[in-house]
């Protein structure tokens, strides 16, 4: 490429900006294309470590990056849909294998520029089915490298083996109060691995300040988590930290507004599958823990996939509703991915 085609290719690039699509990844995590949501989630992630806010951004920017100079569709780069893969993934190697270390940023920096090629090679194969690829990408990678990890002494900085053989359940599974409400909380903050009360409450109102329906769909899924997670008489300090419910926040933002257009039917659709992801995330630890039993996202992936394929079959979810006024929606973007 001669020195002047390369000045012409930095400026059009330069004149689409790049702040935007960049903050719009984080935001993305939650099917929102708004960079002010991707901004306050970032300072949320600070809030409990600053650390993993760089990570989180650092990541969401080699995704941007790498889909930019590929060429992949602009919408998609634009919208944030090629950063939040990576993001996630950044943040999930720093949270496991400690942000200090610089062997953990160099492995985050390849991961991420990789996340690129794997995203576009899910949304190709997806695409047959007409299927959004969602967090597939991550939990590829993420998986990819909690398995390998113990294998290489400079990425894996602590001793003994990740294998942890799934057994019953013992522990008392009535919550208390206090506990309730705090897993009302970390259900939101785990879904980027932090079981900090306060990060979650700070992500719900990163939520209701690009739409207030997502805030609420996000609350009704959290709420479904937790009694979900009680009813089967799951261990109190599983439902307390989150690590139970996280997927069902997920899986009714992707399933009422965002994938199915928001109304009663799909809302209790959303729901319906926000409790059969809480009920799924077990059996996947189970599976998993060979490699430490991290689920990750794979609990909200397979549901939301599956109850996707299946809603395509029942018209009362798929019927097209009447046509509102155009106006600037945060989450309009995400069906594309």
């Amino acid at each position: 490429m001669r020195r002047s085609d390369g000045v012409r290719w930095w400026r059009r690039r330069r004149g689409a900006g790049f702040g935007r699509p960049l903050l719009r990844g984080p935001a993305q995590v939650m099917f929102l294309a708004d960079a002010r949501t991707g901004a306050l989630f970032c300072l949320a992630l600070c809030a409990a470590d600053w650390r993993y806010g760089a990570y989180a951004l650092g990541g969401a920017a080699l995704g941007t990056g790498t889909a930019r100079l590929l060429h992949v569709a602009p919408d998609r780069v634009a919208s944030g849909l090629e950063g939040f893969n990576s993001c996630l993934l950044a943040l999930c190697l720093a949270v496991f294998l400690d942000a200090d270390r610089p062997a953990t940023a160099l492995l985050a920096a390849v991961g991420c520029t990789v996340a690129a090629v794997v995203t576009a090679a899910v949304v190709r194969l997806l695409r047959v089915w007409h299927l959004p690829p969602l967090t597939l990408p991550y939990c590829l990678l993420a998986s990819a490298v909690t398995v390998a990890a113990p294998a290489f002494r400079r990425i894996w900085p602590h001793g003994g083996s990740l294998a942890a053989l799934p057994g019953a359940a013992s522990d008392p599974s009535e919550p208390s109060p206090g506990e309730l409400w705090r897993a009302f909380f970390r259900n939101v903050s785990q879904v980027f691995f932090l079981d900090e009360w306060y990060v979650g409450a700070l992500l719900l109102a990163g939520l209701f300040l690009a739409s207030r329906a997502a805030g609420l769909v996000a609350c009704a899924g959290s709420a479904t988590g937790v009694l979900t997670a009680w009813a089967l008489g799951a261990p109190a300090a599983r439902i307390a930290d989150g690590t139970m419910g996280y997927n069902a926040v997920l899986v009714a933002l992707a399933l009422c507004g965002v994938f199915l257009a928001a109304a009663p039917a799909t809302l209790l659709y959303a729901l319906l599958g926000a409790a059969t992801a809480t009920a799924v995330t077990p059996a996947v630890a189970h599976l998993l823990a060979p490699a430490g039993g991290h689920a990750f996202t794979w609990p909200f992936v397979l549901t939301t996939l599956g109850f996707l394929a299946a809603a395509r079959s029942f018209p009362r979810l798929t019927a097209p509703t009447p046509p509102e006024p155009p106006s600037p929606r945060p989450g309009t973007s995400a069906p594309a991915a």
